[in-house]
């Protein structure tokens, strides 16, 4: 054989993204399981809480989800047990991703789902007398808003500025205030009292058209930061939720970082590839993307300070 036809062979093969890891079967229209199920395994403070649980609570579905991933350590897995504990009678309706990733946190193990879990503190402060209520409840993920704006770039910071910026209600959306016995204009405002250590955002792509009458899909880019700073906290992106189509017909797939490997992979039901090009190179802190729909960001911990050796310690 030609030696520089065996080279090129060589070459082919060395440049071939191999993948570290397995898929998941597909029996109908269940990508938006398989995805979410491939960001939870590849989670691994998530996989490993799961894995140590031993618990004997069959309102949990941690044995389900235990076995789902021993299986994906090894070979292509399935998920017809979970499905059935998550009462998906009908395998070819499609759902929403983030609607079953707050539903198998929530039948998930206190151990295993409470990196995910925040808390946000709503303020309401009537515009007259000025007394503030305040009410604090969890969430597993924060809605953002997308728009497309002339002139202005959609982006997650907005979003979540958004978010956080509050709303003034007046005229007839006033609300009722204790202290006047009447209603007024009210601010409502929420902070974050404790911050997960994976953070979810779920872009809301899917919105009401009043002209068309109907829900639609906006395709627009969104520009993701690699990085994320929010009210003290360090957050690094490494998973992302896609969803390619529309609203009455679509596919999900997942790109996510491995924390084994620092690589990124795309998974896509039994498919799994490297991706190459990285999403990010060393020149790009953002990407953006027409089909990203959730994004999960992991906690960037602070390094311990070490004392310094010139100083004596007590004793």
């Amino acid at each position: 054989m030609n030696h520089y036809l065996v080279e090129r062979f060589k070459e082919k093969l060395d440049n071939c993204p191999i993948s570290d890891y397995h898929g998941l079967i597909n029996p109908g229209l269940t990508c938006y399981l398989n995805s979410i199920l491939q960001v939870l395994f590849m989670t691994e403070d998530f996989r490993e809480a799961v894995n140590r649980s031993r618990s004997e609570d069959s309102t949990t579905i941690d044995r389900q989800l235990r076995i789902i991933f021993a299986h994906l350590q090894k070979h292509l897995a399935k998920t017809n047990n979970l499905t059935k504990e998550l009462g998906i009678i009908n395998e070819y309706k499609q759902r929403d991703a983030a609607e079953y990733l707050e539903k198998i946190l929530c039948l998930t193990s206190p151990e295993a789902s409470k990196i995910f879990r925040g808390e946000l503190t709503h303020s309401a402060t009537c515009l007259k007398c000025k007394e503030t209520n305040d009410s604090r409840g969890f969430f597993w993920l924060l809605p953002l808003t997308v728009e497309d704006l002339p002139h202005q770039t959609c982006s997650v910071e907005n979003g979540l500025e958004g978010f956080f910026k509050g709303e003034r209600v007046c005229r007839e959306n006033k609300v009722y205030c204790d202290r006047c016995k009447e209603k007024q204009s009210a601010r409502f405002r929420c902070k974050m009292t404790q911050s997960p250590e994976i953070l979810t955002l779920l872009l809301k792509r899917f919105q009401f058209d009043y002209k068309l009458r109907c829900y639609v899909k906006l395709h627009l880019n969104v520009e993701v930061p690699q990085t994320l700073h929010t009210q003290h906290c360090k957050y690094d992106l490494y998973a992302l939720v896609n969803h390619f189509g529309s609203l009455t017909g679509g596919h999900y797939t997942a790109h996510i970082k491995s924390f084994e490997t620092h690589t990124w992979y795309h998974f896509n039901d039994d498919r799994v590839n490297s991706v190459m090009p990285p999403l990010f190179g060393t020149r790009n802190t953002f990407l953006r993307s027409p089909t990203a729909y959730l994004l999960m960001y992991r906690k960037v911990k602070r390094p311990t300070k070490k004392p310094d050796k010139g100083l004596k310690q007590p004793h």
